[in-house]
């Protein structure tokens, strides 16, 4: 069984569409930029991977997340064909930290904000008249299990079309955090690379339409052959490889795919010490013997929490359509781990792709891995 993806769309730090997001990335062009929303003072890190909309620099305002949710929602929603009304279409959300900035301004500036606004449901109601919405707050790979979620809704015939989508902003809270945790902040994000220091933070909103069947004269980006997601809860922050590994290996059975029929991976890559390990592990053991092209977002897009899964599935939707593989940003010494792994870098790479699989891993053993094929 497989499901038609028939619109994306997509915001993050190095563009405002799918097109210039993926046109960017085979460029290399993107980084993380002085922090804007925050007194930099405050920290030992002053960097971000920022979406730029803010008035002025220090000065931050409530909403941004919302803001992005839905724009994605609207580009996908337009590029499916679908109305502008959305009402009876169920559209389910994953995110990290849902609107807790605006959650911070309030209570430290008085910032006026509702609790209503703290999910995603009022303002997707108020702007396309959604009102079958949820939002599912988890880690890093929330987006993909709101995804899983979107086809147990379509298998069990509740509906015949849902939007997917995951965002997240930067809150000042979450960036404490990292900037305590990593004491040497990294300058960069360098993915399986040995000279690796840890993640810089991104924000980011993506957004994909499902439908059970293709809707007569609408283009289809790509058909969603499995979604699996389970939770080791191994530890709070570190991955566990069993079950990483359990994650692929389920993907790809209910893909009814071999290793050896996967032809991309995108890499869950954050560019920290263990977590990069722990991948390309797991990685080597699932695809000894073959070759698929490997490659990764975040050197360019920062780490965007909730949204970072389906940011790498349309990514390598595009791939799929085009037949290029944007490179892994940074990487010039690649993880022994990985010996033999294809990692592309430096360059694009084309090649023939027919199935791409997508790894999303986040904190507390929350993993989640889907598998897309070319609609061609």
């Amino acid at each position: 069984m497989s499901f038609p993806i028939t619109g994306v769309g997509a915001v993050t730090s190095i563009g405002a569409g799918p097109d210039e997001i993926f046109a960017r990335l085979c460029e290399g062009r993107g980084g993380p930029t002085p922090l804007r929303g925050f007194d930099r003072s405050r920290f030992k890190a002053g960097q971000l991977f920022e979406i730029d909309d803010r008035p002025a620099e220090g000065v931050d305002e409530p909403g941004r997340a919302t803001r992005f949710l839905l724009q994605a929602v609207e580009q996908a929603a337009r590029d499916a064909g679908l109305p502008d009304d959305l009402a009876g279409i169920p559209v389910l959300v994953g995110t990290g930290l849902r609107e807790l900035r605006s959650l911070e301004l309030w209570w430290r500036d008085g910032t006026p904000f509702e609790a209503d606004e703290l999910h995603f449901g009022t303002a997707l109601a108020r702007r396309f008249g959604a009102h079958d919405t949820h939002t599912l707050a988890g880690a890093c790979s929330a987006s993909l299990y709101a995804l899983a979620l979107g086809w147990d809704l379509l298998e069990a015939g509740g509906t015949d079309t849902v939007i997917v989508a995951g965002c997240d902003v930067v809150t000042e809270s979450m960036f404490g955090l990292a900037d305590r945790v990593q004491l040497n902040p990294p300058p960069s994000v360098r993915p399986f690379d040995t000279a690796r220091q840890g993640t810089i933070l991104g924000e980011g909103a993506a957004a994909v339409v499902l439908r059970r069947e293709a809707a007569p004269g609408r283009p289809v980006r790509g058909l969603l052959r499995s979604v699996a997601v389970n939770c080791d809860a191994h530890h709070q922050t570190a991955p566990d490889a069993a079950g990483v590994r359990a994650s692929i290996h389920d993907a790809q059975a209910r893909a009814r795919l071999t290793p050896a029929e996967i032809d991309l991976v995108l890499l869950h890559a954050t560019g920290t010490p263990l977590n990069d390990r722990t991948e390309a592990e797991v990685t080597a053991e699932v695809f000894a013997g073959t070759r698929p092209a490997l490659t990764g977002i975040k050197s360019l897009t920062g780490h965007t929490s909730g949204s970072a899964g389906l940011l790498s599935l349309i990514v390598a939707l595009r791939a799929l359509e085009t037949g290029v593989v944007p490179p892994i940003a940074g990487l010039r010494d690649p993880l022994p781990e990985g010996a033999g792994l294809h990692l592309v870098r430096d360059e694009p790479l084309s090649a023939p792709l027919k199935v791409a699989q997508v790894n999303g891993f986040g904190f507390g053993g929350v993993n989640a891995v889907a598998i897309v094929e070319g609609a061609a």
